[in-house]
């Protein structure tokens, strides 16, 4: 492996959920009023329902699919589905997914840069962030044809494995990728990206979002009447 390899796949994964985890940790504890979505609903209501339940319901499904599919050991769901099979359940659904998420997130790309409201109170994070999870969201829909070229799951397996090794601290994970096609490669490469800039940029609304859930286990409050 070439030392630009190495640094992508095995160093820089490091260096991005580093930055993922102390940045979001250090923004939530001294700018916590810039932790927010910052809504553009009020300055123009077109395009954002649909474009943000489309984005929402697909990238989440991506989301919880890939941490389950990408970390979930191959010897775990072997008595149940063979490894071909999950790529094909994953080709399906995942790609069902990207296109809703693809779409939605397109919606809304137009409709920040062509309202000129919602462009003049735009930062420059909000359109970046936007940017890239749509060209990753391109980027995941065009390993469909690739990954339907080798049906046995075997380019799957070894992508998974590569990130449980990156996630146990465990050594050779880059050889793992020697052979990956570049898309899979950048792939995984603006996934970790997207990990880097999360601190900076409104994503880190999610960590809230993932927060609320405690809600639903959480003691009933105590109203009391005064006298």
């Amino acid at each position: 492996m070439s030392y630009s390899q190495t640094f992508l796949f095995g160093i820089y994964p490091y260096i991005a959920l580093t930055i993922f985890l102390l940045g979001s940790l250090i923004r939530f504890d001294r700018e916590q009023y810039t932790w927010k979505s910052d809504s553009s609903q009020l300055l123009k209501r077109g395009q954002l329902r649909l474009g943000s339940n489309l984005f929402h319901v697909g990238v989440l499904f991506l989301f919880f699919g890939h941490f389950f599919g990408m970390l979930t050991p191959h010897f775990v769901y072997e008595p149940f589905i063979s490894a071909g099979a999950k790529q094909v359940l994953a080709m399906v659904s995942g790609g069902t997914a990207g296109v809703l998420a693809f779409f939605g997130i397109s919606l809304l790309l137009h409709r920040r840069l062509t309202e000129p409201r919602i462009r003049a109170t735009s930062k420059a994070g909000d359109i970046l962030i936007l940017l890239l999870l749509w060209l990753q969201l391109l980027l995941g829909l065009a390993t469909i044809p690739l990954s339907a070229q080798h049906l046995d799951g075997s380019m799957m397996i070894r992508l998974a494995e590569w990130a449980q090794r990156i996630v146990t601290f465990r050594g050779n994970a880059v050889e793992l990728l020697v052979g990956a096609g570049w898309v899979f490669k950048a792939h995984l490469f603006l996934g970790m990206t997207i990990f880097l800039v999360f601190p900076f940029t409104r994503l880190v609304h999610v960590w809230s979002g993932f927060a609320a859930t405690t809600y639903a286990v959480r003691a009933w409050q105590l109203v009391r009447p005064r006298g």
